[in-house]
């Protein structure tokens, strides 16, 4: 996974996250590989409703079905 500076986090737009406040960075296949697992673990915690792991599991599928990176 590329690793994510704060700098570059911050420069991100807002839209490659998948959830509200910069959670869950899905800018490239690999980031949105890791949210998908995060969003899990977070559900099963009890961190996370059902509906904000369905917005990350969504969003990360079209990172995913994307071609390239």
């Amino acid at each position: 996974m590329a690793k994510l500076t704060t700098f570059a986090r911050k420069r991100l737009p807002k839209s490659d996250f998948a959830l509200p406040g910069g959670r869950f960075p899905v800018e490239d296949k690999a980031h949105a590989r890791d949210a998908k697992a995060r969003a899990s673990q977070g559900y099963n915690a009890g961190r996370l409703s059902a509906a904000e792991k369905k917005t990350v599991d969504r969003k990360a599928d079209a990172v995913l079905g994307r071609k390239g990176k």
